[in-house]
């Protein structure tokens, strides 16, 4: 039965939908959007999302934050979590569908994975994992087994200066991988420190059509602007081909279902339809005696709990925008554009007709993104190529519910490793492409200066 306090909440989140204008500024998501703006903003499913969805979602929502364990158990459906793992559950780095963190000096990392790869490209196009710990150190593992290693991190701060004369400074990471437990790692190893990213509004990134980002594309800089915007080039393993890449920070997975299965099998170990095999290498299990343990006849996740989990996470919606008539904000909104900021954070775009899911389609979104890879420039290169990425490319981060951040994830750290502390700093680090907009904004007065972090807060 449902609560009474539940149905007062269903019911005002259909009175906002129904006050809804075309055009509202507040709609990040369209008809999706919730008008949220509690600890919980990143976990509320769609406004209109119906009845049989809903339960997908309610049940994709349990197994998000379930935490799994190890086979065999009396809980089958919950059970299969791998000898090597990052995590016991989607929301330990996830928590509350929000954004993970860098982990504090001295600390194991949690909501940070660090990939691995060495130089060249698979069959499929994508990175050579390293031949002792694969594309992914595992720092975890079940009671008698040993941990592939531990990633500390450590910061030199580089100072700089605003036009105005005013002083910042930007702390730039040192990754360490310690406590290996499988030989040394490869000489000519590349390192990519990933922060989990919040997971609200994916349904509806993956509802745009192709062709729409497609026309956003300029990879030779045709019009001289200075961006020039280019979608990845991944392998779908269920399609077996070469495909677009939308999602991760590098674009690197084509669709929700296989970056959601790759997380199970990456960061928890457990094996899917898509991603069979266990995630440790041959050279680990030779050396820790697990060669001639038996194989799982059978995937540790079917199919059916895969597309809930899938469910779930197309069903998150996005929060509304906030103080959108403050004239702070609406001035930062200028501002941002004139920067040029909005040349790779598109303000808009609409989803198609054609999603399985009939509420994510033909939306007019603004998730502040164009899900394009961008050459960010020396600074923020990890040096590693993923896919057609380099390592100066990242795919543009949506930063729908970006001013919500601090209120659900009780922090503020940006960028793919977190080592931006705020927003100011974030943009301060871009470089390459954004250097443009990076400079104008360190030359901006500071009045302007504040004016467009205030409409950064809004969205």
């Amino acid at each position: 039965m449902i609560s009474a306090g539940r149905w007062i909440l269903y019911f005002w989140a259909w009175f906002a939908t129904i006050l809804q204008l075309p055009g509202d500024d507040r709609l990040s998501g369209g008809e999706t959007t919730v008008f949220v703006t509690s600890d919980k903003a990143f976990a509320r499913p769609l406004a209109n999302i119906g009845r049989l969805t809903r339960r997908q979602h309610t049940v994709g929502n349990s197994f998000f934050n379930q935490n799994w364990v190890a086979a065999p158990a009396s809980t089958t459906a919950r059970d299969g979590l791998g000898y090597l793992f990052n995590a016991r559950s989607c929301s330990a780095c996830h928590v509350r569908d929000g954004r993970g963190s860098p982990p504090a000096f001295g600390e194991d990392a949690l909501g940070l994975i660090m990939r691995l790869s060495v130089p060249g490209r698979l069959a499929t196009g994508g990175p050579v994992p390293d031949p002792a710990y694969g594309l992914q150190l595992s720092e975890r593992a079940l009671p008698g087994v040993r941990p592939e290693g531990h990633v500390r991190v450590s910061y030199r701060e580089e100072k700089g200066n605003y036009g105005d004369g005013s002083s910042f400074s930007l702390r730039k990471p040192t990754y360490e991988v310690v406590d290996l437990s499988a030989g040394p790692l490869h000489p000519d190893i590349r390192f990519s420190p990933r922060v989990a990213p919040a997971v609200h509004g994916l349904g509806l990134l993956a509802a745009v059509e192709e062709e729409e980002l497609r026309r956003r594309e300029d990879p030779g800089d045709l019009d001289g602007d200075g961006i020039s915007g280019r979608m990845n080039q991944v392998w779908d393993y269920e399609a077996e081909k070469v495909v677009a890449g939308r999602f991760g920070w590098k674009g690197n997975q084509p669709s929700l279902r296989q970056q959601t299965a790759g997380a199970f099998v990456g960061d928890l170990g457990i094996t899917s339809p898509l991603f069979p095999g266990e995630n440790h290498t041959a050279v680990y299990a030779k050396l820790h005696g697990f060669e001639n343990l038996p194989a799982s006849e059978q995937p540790e996740l079917d199919g059916k709990i895969l597309q809930r989990v899938t469910t779930y996470l197309e069903t998150l919606a996005p929060p509304a925008r906030r103080m959108v008539d403050d004239p702070v904000v609406r001035r930062g909104q200028k501002i941002f554009s004139r920067m040029k900021c909005a040349s790779c954070h598109t303000p808009e775009m609409r989803t198609g007709d054609f999603h399985e899911i009939a509420e994510l389609r033909n939306q007019t979104i603004r998730p502040y993104t164009d899900l394009l890879l961008h050459d960010m420039g020396d600074g923020l290169s990890d040096g590693r190529e993923d896919f057609m990425a380099s390592g100066r490319e990242w795919r543009t981060p949506p930063l729908w519910g970006i001013g919500l951040q601090e209120r659900v994830n009780g922090h503020t750290t940006l960028l793919h490793d977190g080592r931006a502390r705020d927003l100011a700093e974030a943009i301060l680090w871009h470089g390459g492409e954004g250097r443009t907009a990076r400079e104008a904004f360190r030359k901006a007065p500071l009045e302007e200066r504040v004016a467009l972090l205030s409409f950064l807060q809004s969205l």
